[in-house]
């Protein structure tokens, strides 16, 4: 296992790893751990929240390759299918954002659980596919 394939990749894509590998870690244990509603779990959850939201925006600016099914949207920006994961992540924050303030924590539990189930494990799970980068970092070229 080697990090050069991510030390040597575009910086959107560094920036990604280094906020989306916290955010795996942070969010598993905000969902496991028994200190639910405790000042630990808010600033940890804060923590969590700011790390999906700079993922969401520096994703954006990770091109798809030229050889999946991909939108261009310019010359800096080319989307695939697993971009379609930005827009259902950013609509989890903003649910969980308003759950918060109806002070709904069953339906804060209830988003937490499905953004961290598909935008950390279900995308995550893309990210190990050959030819991508993860796949090089664990298992090697």
């Amino acid at each position: 296992m080697t990090l050069q394939p991510v030390l040597d990749a575009p910086l959107p894509v560094v920036i990604h790893f280094f906020s989306i590998v916290p955010a795996f870690f942070m969010g598993a244990w905000l969902l496991l751990a028994s200190v639910k509603g405790s000042p630990l779990h808010r600033a940890v959850g804060k923590i969590y929240f700011a790390c999906l939201v700079i993922t969401c925006i520096v994703t954006l600016f990770i091109r798809a390759s030229f050889n999946s099914p991909h939108l261009d949207l310019g010359p800096h920006i080319r989307l695939g299918v697993i971009h379609l994961f930005i827009p259902l992540t950013a609509w989890g924050l903003y649910g969980t954002i308003r759950a918060l303030r109806r002070r709904d924590i069953a339906a804060h539990r209830g988003i937490m659980i499905r953004l961290y189930l598909g935008a950390l494990l279900i995308a995550g799970a893309f990210a190990f596919t050959p030819g991508r980068i993860m796949h090089q970092v664990v298992f090697g070229s």
